[in-house]
């Protein structure tokens, strides 16, 4: 198992940035897929984006163009830089390691909250 620990979340207004940080512990990241996911509330857990340990990236149509995933295997991170954020982006924020492209394999963290005004 990895521990997950996300930061990085706030309030911003529509059109602005975040950007999100993953830290992982317990093993290292570099071979596995890993993605973050959302939920909104009264709403289910929805994937966001992955990064493949080759260097693919897969992004949910939603937020194609707006976000941008990246990892640094040498730290154990992984980030999310969101930018022109929407009111509809307003949600907890997780990251997982992944098998099949969008299984998780690992506890889910505690997230981090983002919430965009408009």
């Amino acid at each position: 198992q990895v521990q997950l620990v996300e930061s990085g979340g706030g309030l911003v207004q529509a059109g602005g940035s975040l950007r999100l940080s993953c830290a992982a512990s317990g093993r290292t990241i570099s071979g596995y897929i890993m993605g973050w996911f959302r939920q909104a509330p009264g709403q289910e857990r929805e994937f966001v984006a992955n990064s493949w340990s080759a260097g693919r990236t897969y992004y949910a149509d939603s937020v194609k163009g707006r976000f941008t995933i990246s990892r640094d295997n040498a730290k154990n991170m992984v980030y999310l830089q969101m930018n022109s954020l929407k009111p509809e982006d307003t949600a907890v924020y997780y990251c997982n390691r992944l098998y099949s492209g969008i299984m998780p394999l690992d506890s889910w963290g505690q997230g981090t909250q983002v919430t965009v005004s408009s």
